[in-house]
């Protein structure tokens, strides 16, 4: 005899609600082994907790419930194995996506504990000492917002083709790369081949400054007219994103010192 179990047992089993399976039961997703006739009570077996577990992979994997039961009720073995094979790529490509955001989480985390223990800038124009580095230009985006610094990265590994994107790595950063002609978005490449808007920022001493999104116009103004009194002739200024919080960010402003 199959021991049977009533709805908040069989949802307790299943790891779901009594409601979702009055639910499922509704629109005849999985069916109680029985009903009482007088009461309306549901009842289930081990078959339809099985089945109630099935669902429920299934679900994890963000298939409709309409598609759930049309596969539940297929008696094709060679269409049974074709879904089976497309749920395990759905599969691989949702534990890609997960472990790539548990990457991004891991490297805010980090920089967000730099960031408390680190001691704040003084609020003046000051000398920073910086090595050779290497841009991409983005060919797309001007100003940094909250919806392109999410997962800023992606854009630039886009920029450059699937087929090239092992030639290229890039620190976690962005930052505004302002000529007289226009500005654009860019990141620091760390691994880097012969491309389009690539160009190299010498090493030197960069004369520097902190602002915010309203003070950038007037420390801009500021931190050019000191360099030009320190002989220097700014061809381009760097906007350096710092973040502050979850979301909020305040820049470095560098010009390059000529020697």
């Amino acid at each position: 005899m199959k021991k049977i179990f009533s709805v908040g047992e069989a949802a307790k089993l299943a790891g779901m609600t009594a409601e979702t399976l009055r639910h499922y039961d509704r629109i005849g997703l999985v069916s109680p082994h029985k009903k009482d006739e007088w009461t309306r009570y549901r009842y289930y077996t081990e078959d339809e907790i099985v089945r109630l577990h099935t669902v429920h992979a299934l679900r994890c994997m963000d298939l409709p419930l309409a598609q759930i039961k049309m596969v539940l009720e297929l008696n094709d073995f060679p269409k049974i194995v074709e879904f089976l094979e497309s749920a395990e790529k759905k599969a691989d490509e949702k534990i890609a996506e997960l472990q790539n955001a548990k990457a991004r989480i891991r490297r805010a985390k980090a920089a967000y504990e730099g960031m408390g223990t680190a001691k704040p800038a003084p609020d003046c124009i000051f000398i920073r000492e910086l090595p050779q580095r290497v841009i991409l230009l983005s060919d797309k985006l001007t100003e940094p917002t909250v919806e392109n610094l999410w997962n800023y990265l992606r854009h630039f590994f886009a920029q450059v083709g699937e087929e090239r994107r092992s030639d290229f790595a890039f620190e976690d950063a962005a930052g505004i790369y302002e000529t007289e002609e226009k500005n654009r978005l860019f990141a620091i490449c760390t691994r880097y081949a012969p491309a389009e808007n690539l160009l190299i920022l010498p090493a030197g001493k960069y004369l520097c400054a902190e602002c915010t999104e309203q003070t950038r116009p007037a420390v801009k103004e500021n931190l050019l007219r000191r360099a030009r009194e320190k002989g220097a002739k700014p061809q381009c200024i760097l906007h350096i994103v710092v973040l502050t919080g979850i979301l909020q960010w305040k820049y470095e402003l560098q010009v390059r010192l000529r020697e």
